[in-house]
């Protein structure tokens, strides 16, 4: 389990860029995990509804990737990497300005932190506050 105070620590102490969370969307979840766990000697849970029904592994430097199915019928297959932010209000306003679009604007996800997804240069990013 990963200790999320540690994580916010690590932010305010100055430590940025950093994947808290990296989203795998997928049309085969279980071919995916099952890659990832026989290429790096890695083991994927079981769903996680709270993120989507993603099959998560927690890896050494406390970062998580899950993989999960489309939500949606138009939901294409994507790998979106979630960087740590301390102020994410802050982060959206800033990138949006930039020319960002927000595609989800922040959302708490319960025990877990805000998310929020913007794309810049056709690619989808997210971000995640502790």
């Amino acid at each position: 389990m990963v200790d999320y105070r540690v994580a916010r620590r690590r932010v305010h102490e100055g430590i940025i860029m950093k994947v808290h969370y990296l989203e795998i969307v997928s049309h085969d979840v279980d071919a995916a995990c099952k890659a990832y766990e026989l290429a790096n000697s890695v083991s994927f849970g079981e769903p996680d509804e709270v993120l989507g029904g993603a099959r998560t592994c927690i890896l050494s430097d406390g970062s998580i990737v899950g993989i999960r199915g489309p939500l949606r019928e138009t939901e294409e297959p994507v790998v979106r990497p979630y960087w740590l932010v301390e102020d994410i209000e802050q982060a959206v306003t800033s990138i949006e300005a930039e020319g960002a679009t927000i595609a989800l604007p922040p959302m708490e996800i319960p025990g877990k932190g805000i998310c929020a997804i913007y794309i810049i240069g056709s690619n989808d990013h997210g971000l995640w506050q502790l």
